[in-house]
């Protein structure tokens, strides 16, 4: 008899399944997060998006970790301000991958961090991003793999020279560069060979990537536990999409809460943005489990949101929009991405109501 293929939805649904927590999507929780210290992460698509929340909410964010991504603003064409429409993210979506991933624009002059400086400064000029002054105060982590080819270390450099131009002081910059690395987010004994590229974009390296960055971002840090106390919870991320069109998030996000936090006030947040293919729909929870956050968070007063994308016909990889395709305000404040995170963050940091 012959068989019958899968229907495409099933599969997909099997995949999530089949990958992720089964439990419920529950709603975020207020835990009085301590707002004003925030920090961010992010690998790919996730690092440009870091890159781009921390310039948005620099007021809130105290540090930031970019792992294989390039400058703010990078992908942004020239004629960005004078052609409207869907042509403008068509135009930045080629600039991105020539110019800010595989640096094939180098001769041309694409990245150029020193002008990008200059155009973040003109955005927090006209109040569509916070004062560049709150950016200099943030501590920074840039790594680049030697062996990665899908955003090659030229570009990492490229984000090392924009916080310059912009004034953050060499001090509070660790770029590290030496690790053989393939794309992907490091970790000290989980996923494949260092320089492997591929899902779940984990690898192996013996290098501990989570406590690397967030001790550059937070300074001296606890040592991270070895079983976990606290609790990944699946939330609703539609609740903090309201009013906000074409804005490429998944249903459901995940957040990691210390048993600490779950009663105590001031934990701080940090964000971490997964890589384009690396979303829960690909890889299921590996990113939020096998990356080490959760380790470190657990015995230093941490939460961890994991924000989600989705995967649609546009963005078939679930990537973060670094290149416009939620519209033209991509960079800003009023980035439907950046909006719908932000206001995850506040409910994290609003009071806890009484049952």
């Amino acid at each position: 008899m012959k068989r019958r293929p899968i229907p495409i939805v099933l599969l997909a649904l099997a995949a999530t399944l089949g990958g992720c927590s089964e439990q419920p999507a529950a709603d975020l929780p207020a835990l009085e997060a301590q707002r004003d210290a925030t920090s961010v992460s992010g690998i790919s698509s996730g690092a440009y998006m870091a890159g781009q929340f921390e310039m948005a909410h620099a007021k809130d964010v105290v540090g930031a970790a970019i792992i294989a991504g390039g400058p703010y603003g990078c992908s942004e064409s020239l004629y960005a301000d004078v052609i409207p429409g869907p042509g403008t993210a068509l135009l930045n979506l080629t600039k991105a991958i020539n110019g800010c991933m595989l640096n094939a624009l180098q001769a041309f002059g694409v990245p150029n961090p020193a002008l990008l400086a200059e155009r973040a400064e003109r955005l927090a000029e006209h109040n569509r991003i916070d004062p560049i002054a709150d950016v200099k105060a943030d501590r920074i982590y840039l790594f680049t793999g030697k062996n990665d080819t899908t955003v090659v270390p030229a570009i990492v450099d490229a984000a090392r020279k924009f916080y310059e131009d912009i004034g953050v002081p060499a001090s509070q910059i660790l770029y590290v560069s030496d690790i053989p690395a393939g794309h992907a987010f490091v970790t000290a004994d989980r996923g494949p060979e260092c320089d492997h590229t591929g899902k779940p974009y984990i690898v192996d390296c013996n290098y501990d990537q989570a406590g690397a960055l967030l001790g550059q971002i937070y300074g001296s840090l606890s040592a991270p536990a070895e079983q976990m106390t606290g609790q990944f919870q699946v939330f609703d991320q539609d609740a903090f999409t309201e009013g906000l069109s074409n804005h490429g998030l998944s249903d459901d996000g995940l957040v990691y809460v210390p048993q600490a936090c779950q009663t105590n006030a001031g934990c701080r947040v940090h964000i971490a943005f997964h890589g384009c293919g690396q979303n829960r729909t690909f890889v299921g929870d590996a990113f939020a489990r096998d990356s080490g956050y959760a380790r470190w968070a657990d015995t230093n007063n941490l939460i961890v949101l994991f924000p989600q994308t989705a995967a649609t016909p546009l963005n078939p990889q679930g990537c973060w929009d670094w290149w416009g395709y939620t519209g033209p305000d991509y960079l800003t404040r009023d980035a439907p991405q950046i909006t719908a995170v932000y206001r995850m963050l506040e409910r994290l940091s609003a009071p806890r109501t009484s049952s």
